[in-house]
């Protein structure tokens, strides 16, 4: 299949599909005398898998290295995606169902007790903080989470049309190659922003911001309403913004 095909097969930029194969992740099984791309049934299976991994959030420079490590064992692998996925179906199975009961519950039609209204909540932990504590230290995020608190609402507000001002310059450059001058230009410009504003984030911390654009939903939601594809695009900038400097 050429690139093109590809790309429409399953959902993404042809842009990517060069990006992966000059990085080396997924290199065609062929390049014809004209310059085309050609993938066989081998190259689209790496390519699913590089996708899940994708999934989960991992930096290319990590799927790399582990799908071209000796010991990697692409079934353990999918087996792993699964039981993740399967985790994640049954919490949104249970908030469908929480959802449901409360709808018939305005209509009048069932009567539900306040514990019920609130099953498949949980706040007890975020996932993405504790990873954060544990890779960059408590004192880093505590100083993150208390810096726009501490803001008057006129700071906020410059800061707020600040951010907006960066992220519309990053969407119009989200098609270019995330290691193009334009792209890591944009990024630069987010990295210096954000430590200007107290955050210190060391590189490896802006790596792992990155990751949680695409990790956590929230954060994808929020940045892809600026352009589809804008929170990955970061994330992949960020990525080579850090392997850069």
């Amino acid at each position: 299949m050429r690139v093109k095909e590809v790309a429409d097969l399953v959902n993404i930029s042809v842009r990517t599909l060069h990006h992966y194969d000059e990085i080396g992740l997924l290199t065609p099984a062929q390049i014809t005398d004209a310059g085309y791309r050609l993938y066989s049934d081998t190259n689209l299976e790496m390519l699913q898998q590089i996708l899940f991994f994708r999934e989960l959030g991992l930096p290319l420079k990590s799927i790399n290295a582990i799908i071209n490590d000796s010991s990697f064992d692409r079934q353990e692998a999918l087996e792993l995606h699964r039981n993740m996925l399967l985790d994640k179906r049954s919490r949104l199975d249970t908030m469908i169902a929480t959802i449901d009961k409360t709808i018939r519950h305005m209509k009048g039609e069932i009567q539900m007790s306040n514990k019920e209204k609130f099953k498949g909540f949980d706040f007890s932990h975020n996932p993405y903080e504790q990873e954060a504590r544990a890779r960059w230290g408590n004192a880093a995020v505590d100083k993150a989470n208390t810096k726009i608190g501490s803001l008057s609402k006129e700071e906020q507000a410059g800061m707020s049309k600040e951010m907006v001002a960066l992220y519309e310059r990053m969407a119009a450059v989200r098609n270019s190659p995330p290691e193009s001058e334009e792209a890591q230009s944009a990024i630069g410009e987010w990295y210096r922003f954000l430590n200007s504003k107290d955050y210190y984030y060391s590189l490896e911390a802006f790596k792992g911001l990155g990751q949680l654009y695409v990790n956590d939903e929230r954060f994808t939601k929020n940045i892809d309403q600026f352009g589809d594809g804008l929170a990955q695009f970061m994330c992949d900038a960020m990525e080579v913004y850090v392997n850069n400097n």
